[in-house]
């Protein structure tokens, strides 16, 4: 498949870009119809909701409200009513305006105004959802009540249609995480067409992602922050993707292959990992589907269409474009260094290396060292709370959080989130008494009964995120109510919020149950091994619970909030666990992925469990902390999308990156495999049999037959750096499939000679108990091959 895509590329090309502005075009045209369904089956919000939709079904509409406050005098005053007035009758004429209700209007108006009388508040009833109301519209309601401001009168608006309005602009977030992947990957390529081609398979990818996200939207229920998150993930893991087989297809050019076949087997390699990957990811994502939480379905379609779309346009589109730029994919100064010096030696040095052999010295002491950081980290997640945020959240600059503060200061804290108690039987004259009676409660209206329904407004003393008013609800629903005799459920955005993060908690394990084991499974058929599963589900669980506590030490604990601009602290959102985890663990299983099929390719040739271990992370951990900074400076910039689930999932997320490239793939990882020694590989034979086998790296090409006598031989001498002959080396001739062929011990004076039995490609491997395993590739034509090995002490070196 990557042999013609690299061929016909211009084919390739032309159908990704058909593709991008055809679903552009159709989803523009068809528009958005995103829709947020927390309703929960078989919950007491649930009830009181469907109770509410009988009785009352044309409330569908968003309602919004303007809050105003005077520094002198009262609202009543007719310098301020002149003012106010003309406004709301001129946002109340505007074309999707349903209603608008003045606290000037009667007896019904004056519960609007505070007791002080310094603060005022009218409810506007647009004729659309919010998400659905012209952007233009709610622009034109906000400018039309903040005109009306003066010196000593305060005018502010609260809302989610109003939320809308002062998000940044839609992309900003995105187009700020491309432009810091741009920045890592020229630094990491050193080459402007290198870069552009990891950001040009996450422009394709996330593209078609999300407009086909847009369109499934008409069909089923999507919420709105479905398309965020779709393209958080997507960036992420499309510019990795990229990043892994670009960095393999110039190390093949670089070591003197042709152009095309350094493409095919760097899809042939490192392409079979993100299809693997990729597939984790997908398979952690719907995960989420255990829950049986109607919200988060909308969440897998987007985000799992986003990465298969991603994970398509890197090992099809990516192999066309490569086909494009042949050996500019290298810097000039690497095409100048490639035609003057020849092909480079398969050699890994530098930082990657040395860091590489330190794990491998200091293995204990490494892993103890990363352990106590994660643990320390993870601290602050046992006082994880769940909850939803909600306009007091916001910064505080932001006209939605200064109205959310403006109602608390003259209505009281619960007036943001009021409970609504909707009755449909028994004495509900006695709950209403009940429940003025119950500590806790401030004020309680009961609205006029319509089909047999009664809606009775119960506001609480304290704010919507306190665990007073989480108290209060089950008061009400397992004492008062009971005790009134009264048929009712209670319900209200509070009340929903509540129930969403119970349910949530109690489905939490069979969740995290779900995708460890399908994980664990799935590593298992891969890798041929009980313990590199067990370890990387270990891995998974300690890098969830140091990121959660990231997030309660910022977002619950307020730790750094002001510093980066995000609000007041509250509750963690309740869907954020779900989401958070089954990204992480798909990430985290890319990174495990692609650093133990490297060690997994090394062990298969030398059955050297050190030597794979430090080959494979010395060759994987430079790629990885690439890849990981760059989602990390990806999942940051969702810092900038105005939206606070968002935000907390970006911080969330970028933190759970970081700690897992930095920490525990490039240190406890191969820390506890050097710990583990042969272990690592071990499978019982029975299950051996049994497992499916599963092509994460590419099959071997078939080994020579052995001829009647040796067909040829490799001979020469070991010797040290500075020239002294090294006795008893072991050195072993193995075919390109791992098995041994030959193998002899070197004499005093250094020589060694090893059979071949045809001609062809094999792997040479020396070690001493004194220097560092050096393994070199050896092609071997019709007659003896002269190959003379130098061993350096803590060298690291690596075949491919």
């Amino acid at each position: 498949m990557a042999r013609w895509c690299y061929r016909h590329r211009l084919v390739v090309l032309l159908l990704w870009v058909g593709a991008l502005f055809g679903l552009g075009f159709s989803a523009s045209t068809a528009g958005t119809n995103y829709a947020n369904v927390f309703s929960l089956p078989d919950t007491d919000s649930k009830s009181a909701y469907d109770l509410m939709e009988k009785a009352f079904p044309n409330t569908s509409g968003d309602t919004d409200t303007v809050v105003w406050k005077v520094d002198d005098g009262s609202v009543k005053d007719s310098a301020v009513q002149n003012r106010i007035q003309p406004a709301l009758d001129k946002i109340a004429k505007m074309n999707g305006v349903g209603e608008v209700t003045s606290p000037y209007s009667g007896a019904r108006g004056a519960a609007q105004i505070s007791g002080d009388g310094k603060i005022a508040y009218a409810q506007l009833t647009f004729t659309q959802r919010a998400n659905e109301v012209p952007k233009d519209l709610v622009q034109n309601v906000l400018d039309t009540a903040q005109g009306a401001e003066r010196s000593g009168l305060q005018v502010e608006l609260g809302g989610q249609a109003i939320q809308r309005v002062q998000e940044p602009p839609q992309g900003l977030s995105e187009m700020v995480g491309i432009v810091a992947a741009a920045v890592v990957l020229f630094l990491a390529f050193g080459s402007f067409f290198a870069m552009l081609l990891p950001i040009a398979i996450a422009v394709f990818g996330v593209g078609t992602g999300l407009f086909s996200t847009q369109l499934l939207s008409h069909a089923t229920d999507v919420p709105d922050i479905a398309p965020l998150l779709a393209s958080l993930i997507g960036l992420g893991v499309g510019i990795d993707y990229a990043l892994f087989i670009v960095t393999r297809h110039r190390r093949g050019i670089q070591r003197g292959m042709d152009p095309e076949e350094s493409a095919v087997t760097a899809l042939n390699t490192s392409g079979r990992a993100v299809l693997f990957a990729g597939g984790t990811v997908c398979i952690a994502l719907a995960g989420m589907l255990v829950t049986r939480l109607r919200f988060l379905d909308g969440v897998v379609v987007g985000t799992s269409l986003t990465v298969v779309l991603s994970v398509a346009a890197a090992t099809t589109l990516l192999p066309a474009l490569l086909g494009f730029l042949g050996p500019r994919v290298l810097s000039r100064r690497q095409r100048r260094r490639l035609a003057a010096d020849g092909p480079e030696p398969e050699k890994t040095s530098g930082l990657a290396a040395r860091w590489s052999t330190n794990v491998e010295k200091r293995p204990r002491r490494i892993a103890a060292l990363a352990l106590v950081v994660m643990a320390v980290l993870a601290i602050p997640v046992l006082s994880l709370r769940l909850g939803a945020t909600d306009q007091g959240n916001d910064d505080a600059s932001t006209t939605t959080r200064k109205a959310y503060d403006l109602l608390a200061e003259g209505f009281g804290p619960g007036f943001n989130g009021p409970l609504q108690v909707v009755s449909d039987g028994g004495d509900t004259a006695t709950l209403v008494k009940d429940m003025e009676a119950t500590p806790g409660v401030a004020r309680v209206a009961a609205l006029p009964p319509a089909k047999g329904v009664t809606v009775i407004q119960v506001v609480p003393k304290t704010s919507p995120q306190s665990e007073e008013t989480d108290q209060l609800i089950d008061t009400l629903r397992d004492e008062v109510i009971p005790k009134a005799g009264a048929q009712a459920h209670v319900g209200g955005v509070t009340a929903v919020s509540k129930d969403f993060a119970s349910v949530t908690g109690d489905r939490l394990p069979l969740f995290i149950a779900t995708i460890i084991g399908l994980g664990f499974l799935l590593l298992l058929v891969a890798f041929r091994s009980l313990v590199v599963p067990l370890t990387a589900a270990l891995m998974n669980l300690i890098a969830a619970a140091a990121s959660f506590g990231v997030l309660v030490a910022i977002f619950q604990w307020g730790w750094g909030l002001d510093l980066l601009g995000l609000g007041k602290e509250g509750p963690i959102n309740a869907f954020l666990p779900v989401i958070m985890l089954s990204l992480l663990f798909g990430l985290s299983m890319d990174y495990q992925v692609f650093l133990v099929s490297r060690m997994h390719e090394e062990w298969v040739h030398t059955r050297d469990n050190a030597r794979a271990v430090r080959v494979g992370l010395a060759e994987t951990s430079r790629v990885i902390n690439s890849a990981a900074l760059i989602m990390v400076c990806v999942f940051l910039a969702f810092v900038l999308s105005g939206d606070s689930g968002a935000a907390m999932a970006g911080v969330g997320l970028a933190a759970a990156v970081a700690l897992d490239a930095f920490i525990l793939r490039t240190a406890l990882v191969p820390a506890a495999m050097h710990l583990l020694g042969n272990s690592n590989w071990w499978l019982p034979d029975w299950l051996e049999k049994r497992l499916p086998h599963l092509a994460v790296e590419p099959k071997e090409e078939a080994e020579p037959e052995p001829a009647d006598g040796p067909a040829s031989a490799v001979h020469g001498f070991v010797r040290t750096a500075e020239g002294e002959p090294v006795e008893n080396a072991s050195v072993a001739l193995l075919s390109k499939g791992g098995r041994q062929l030959d193998r002899v011990d070197s004499l005093a004076d250094g020589s060694y000679i090893v059979s071949v039995p045809a001609p062809g490609t094999y792997l040479l491997s020396t070690a001493a108990p004194s220097y560092g395993t050096r393994a070199t590739q050896v092609v071997v034509t019709d007659g003896p091959l002269v190959y003379d090995v130098e061993l350096a002490e803590g060298e690291v070196d690596a075949v491919n």
